[in-house]
């Protein structure tokens, strides 16, 4: 792999806020919203101002009606789920490493075809096992994913790392680790996100956390933080988004922001009171 600016960053050497490209564009996994069908709950979200939908739902074979339906209700497909899909492409055994790769392949090619801006992928939940380590996880893990992140790249969508909280793994908690990954994996097929409620946990800083995702932040997750209720529908804790939102408006960001969280209350009532506040944290994050 060729080696590497220190930033690879596009700074122009006047100035690093890219402020004036940002936008607050909303979506949501979905069951968080009420519905029984996908055409249902994609009604709902466009009448409440939503401009996508992550579609953590089994794509295969359903393709198509999952692609018509986004786009009847006026919806972008903003990103899906690897899931829990046979094998795993860090194990040790190549064996079970080959029956990953074929599973993100076939998940890969059904996330091109719905449109989907990217597949959220976890590395690893809990620790590892037989004696392995971070960085032997590391190293095989750039190893197998720069093909893998080239295949994504052919089917027109990308590999994005999911960080997680320490109660959830002991491998890959900050943005920074991700985006740091992302960088030796060497390629345009490889992606991070930034979901508020694990930042809350692992970050000190939620614009600085943001701002190190840098060119490889495509989706982010909307939670309340450790508040009681913890990983709670933005609103419904003592969580604020002000800082988080500030360091997406210093680097433009202009993708999704996805409701991944719980609610109390009537949904129907809840979600739209939830967007509005997340308006507002929008216009004060002033950079």
């Amino acid at each position: 792999m060729k080696e590497h600016e220190v930033t690879g960053s596009a700074f122009d050497g006047k100035s690093a806020d890219q402020s004036a490209k940002a936008r607050l564009r909303i979506c949501s996994r979905m069951e968080v919203i009420p519905g029984k069908e996908l055409e249902e709950k994609f009604a709902k979200m466009k009448a409440w101002g939503m401009e996508g939908a992550e579609v953590n739902v089994d794509l295969y074979g359903r393709e198509e009606q999952i692609r018509r339906a986004l786009a009847n209700a006026g919806l972008t497909a903003a990103m899906t789920n690897f899931g829990r899909n046979p094998g795993n492409i860090i194990s040790p055994d190549p064996q079970e490493r080959q029956l990953g790769i074929d599973s993100m392949k076939r998940k890969l090619e059904s996330a091109g075809k719905v449109g989907c801006a990217g597949m959220l992928y976890v590395p690893l939940f809990g620790a590892p096992g037989n004696g392995e380590t971070n960085q032997s996880i590391r190293a095989r893990l750039v190893e197998v994913l720069h093909p893998l992140a080239e295949f994504a790249l052919e089917h027109s969508t990308a590999i994005v790392f999911e960080p997680l909280c320490r109660m959830e793994t002991s491998f890959l908690n900050r943005v920074s680790d991700a985006a740091a990954i992302a960088r030796d994996v060497d390629s345009d097929g490889m992606k991070v996100m930034a979901d508020f409620y694990h930042m809350s946990v692992e970050e000190t800083d939620m614009m600085g956390a943001v701002i190190s995702g840098g060119r490889y932040l495509t989706h982010v997750h909307l939670a309340g933080g450790l508040s009681d209720p913890r990983r709670s529908i933005p609103g419904q804790n003592r969580s604020r988004f002000v800082e988080g939102f500030r360091g997406l408006k210093y680097i433009g960001y202009d993708r999704f922001c996805s409701f991944e969280c719980g609610i109390r209350g009537d949904r129907e009532v809840e979600i739209p009171r939830s967007i509005e506040f997340l308006k507002r944290e929008w216009e004060l994050a002033v950079v």
